[in-house]
């Protein structure tokens, strides 16, 4: 007992300046709250209090990296400066993702059911966030934060990926965002969706391993593409359970497709291209 007392005391005295999840989590979770009043419990009613929340939250935020300086390579303190100054940036690609979401779900009725009730406008916000954070040169944290997503939607972002504007999850569960990703302006994706990294060796962790989606493209449930070379043109349409290691030219369709043969006691997979 007393091995592993003293292993228990190590692991904490090694973690002594670890950032709490329960911290991280509390600061990213009222933020979202002061930027959507739907997620606060109580409304705000006086600008003065916006600008007193809004300065709060920068002292936490400010505290939590004074407190953590093997996190950055900057004041903690000017970080925190940066990262609100460029809040409204982070606060305006959000709404335009949650106006793409109303836009391309016929189900949904309102921005409010949305901002509710959708776990793609959660995951996005957190990865909006997470970004910002992770473009200061700040390491764990914004991981954190998209992996709080991740456990409530199912929909695993990583902050280095880079995402333009008007994105559209649909539905979302088991989407995967990989960190070298690039995904041009009003992409959506639907639930089951991998952009993915062809190799796995840790040799390849600083090169770009995930694919690049251009504007406009729209790819449904279950399609899994990989690799750093592969580039999804513009406009193209990305059918179900398509697997794509291999770049496909601007305005493509490519769906899956089984074709029997033989009074159907031989099943051959196809993957059918079409360029408009």
């Amino acid at each position: 007992m007393d091995t592993f007392i003293s292993k228990l005391h190590k692991a904490h005295q090694d973690c002594s300046e670890c950032p709490s999840p329960k911290v991280i989590q509390q600061f990213f979770e009222d933020l979202l709250g002061l930027l959507f009043p739907e997620f606060t419990v109580d409304k705000i009613s006086e600008k003065s209090q916006i600008e007193a929340y809004l300065l709060q939250l920068k002292l936490r935020l400010s505290a939590i990296l004074e407190r953590n300086p093997h996190l950055h390579t900057d004041k903690g303190g000017r970080l925190a400066d940066v990262f609100f100054l460029n809040l409204e940036d982070v606060f305006d690609r959000i709404n335009q993702d949650v106006d793409a979401m109303y836009a391309g779900d016929p189900a949904a009725k309102s921005r409010t059911e949305i901002l509710r009730s959708y776990p793609g406008f959660y995951a996005i916000s957190a990865y909006r966030i997470a970004h910002a954070l992770h473009r200061l040169g700040i390491s764990l944290i914004p991981r954190m934060i998209t992996e709080f997503a991740h456990s409530r939607t199912g929909i695993d972002i990583h902050p280095g990926a880079t995402i333009g504007r008007f994105f559209c999850i649909d539905h979302g569960t088991g989407v995967v965002i990989g960190e070298t990703t690039t995904i041009g302006n009003h992409v959506k994706i639907y639930q089951g969706v991998t952009l993915g990294a062809l190799s796995v060796d840790k040799a390849d962790a600083d090169i770009k391993r995930h694919p690049t989606i251009e504007d406009h493209v729209v790819i449904y449930s279950g399609a899994t593409i990989l690799g750093g070379n592969t580039i999804i043109g513009r406009g193209s349409v990305i059918g179900g359970n398509v697997w794509l290691t291999k770049s496909v030219a601007p305005k493509s369709k490519v769906y899956y497709q089984t074709q029997m043969y033989h009074a159907d006691t031989e099943v051959t997979d196809l993957y059918v291209f079409k360029n408009d």
